[in-house]
């Protein structure tokens, strides 16, 4: 991609504490969305706001997402909950409490339920959806034919050089999506292994996690404090093997060395990570207090700040029209809805 990278921030859109798995879902963080996107507007970024079937619902963030999207200062795109977005498909004994993923589903379930949700959002907000992340981050061969038969053009589940396995949704499956094989940079993934690049519609734009270039040095440390948690724990916050675009486990030196990793390696965007939930107190195990939001606006100023000079803000449906704008794209990969990209 020519010019700059893009700075994508991409905000998972959803209820209010997910991660205590309440009976009752509320939305009241959708509330303390406007002040993080005047946030960014201040340095000329665009969110991608990820959303569910609860967010879709919740009317005050129908009309900030309606305000946003005839502004185009951000983006509307699909976030799925397998567990609660319609039609509702009894998988587990319970499935509010083991959140099954979507790939758990039959194939059948998996479309409907992607339809329903993606006919909603159109909608509410008058543009159809074409920005993707999958719930709890599972995605599979099924899932990619799904979203490219519903007409999307851009998914960012996928988390290289990390693996969810250990993670389970349905008791009796096998654990989330394993990505440590996954491609680090955009590409179409094949629809029958995607892993691999392929001829799928669907273009893949893995969130920036990269390996730290020590790793081999501080996983002998590790190896060799494995017996002592305190000592991997230390290890982990001083030289964490991954680095994450994830303010709520990574500080911000680390958040800056990616930028500079980024940069230095000639990548074509920075990927940032937040749930909507985490910019309100007490919406999120990390964030609970009003002064944990506080330090965390402090953080992501700082940061937008750094890649202000450096980057050029866009969604994600913009980012997939700069990649596919080198060369026109065949007939498979050109959607007729109606969308608009800032």
């Amino acid at each position: 991609m020519n010019g700059k990278p893009a700075f994508l921030i991409t905000i998972d859109t959803e209820g209010d504490n997910l991660w205590a798995k309440p009976r009752a879902v509320t939305t009241r963080n959708a509330e303390y969305l406007p002040r993080f996107q005047v946030l960014c507007e201040r340095f000329g970024f665009s969110p991608t706001y990820l959303t569910n079937w609860e967010m879709v619902n919740c009317e005050f963030f129908r009309e900030f997402g309606g305000d946003l999207v005839r502004r185009a200062t951000g983006e509307i795109g699909m976030h799925l909950h397998a567990w609660d977005s319609p039609p509702l498909f009894s998988l587990t004994s319970d499935d509010p409490w083991h959140q099954p993923y979507l790939t758990e589903y039959p194939l059948p379930v998996v479309r409907e339920k992607i339809r329903v949700i993606t006919d909603r959002l159109q909608d509410v907000f008058q543009c159809r959806p074409v920005s993707h992340r999958a719930g709890r981050w599972a995605l599979d061969e099924n899932y990619v034919r799904a979203l490219s038969e519903a007409g999307y053009q851009v998914d960012c589940s996928v988390t290289p050089h990390y693996s969810w396995r250990d993670c389970l949704g349905a008791p009796a499956g096998s654990g989330g999506s394993d990505y440590t094989s996954f491609p680090d940079k955009p590409y179409f993934p094949f629809v029958d292994d995607i892993r691999r690049p392929g001829g799928s519609t669907l273009l893949e734009v893995p969130v920036s996690i990269l390996r730290t270039s020590d790793s081999a040095f501080w996983g002998a440390v590790r190896s060799a404090g494995r017996a002592t948690t305190q000592t991997t724990r230390l290890v982990n916050r001083l030289r964490p093997p991954l680095l994450w675009p994830y303010p709520g486990i990574q500080s911000m030196r680390h958040l800056f060395r990616l930028l500079e990793v980024v940069l230095h390696e000639q990548r074509d965007y920075f990927m940032l990570v937040l749930h909507s939930s985490e910019l309100m107190p007490g919406g999120s195990p990390r964030f609970s207090t009003a002064a944990s939001i506080e330090r965390l606006y402090e953080v992501l100023e700082a940061l937008f700040a750094e890649a202000s000079d450096t980057f050029q803000g866009m969604t994600l449906c913009g980012f997939y029209q700069h990649w596919v704008r080198p060369a026109a794209p065949p007939p498979s990969l050109q959607v007729s809805v109606a969308v608009r990209c800032p």
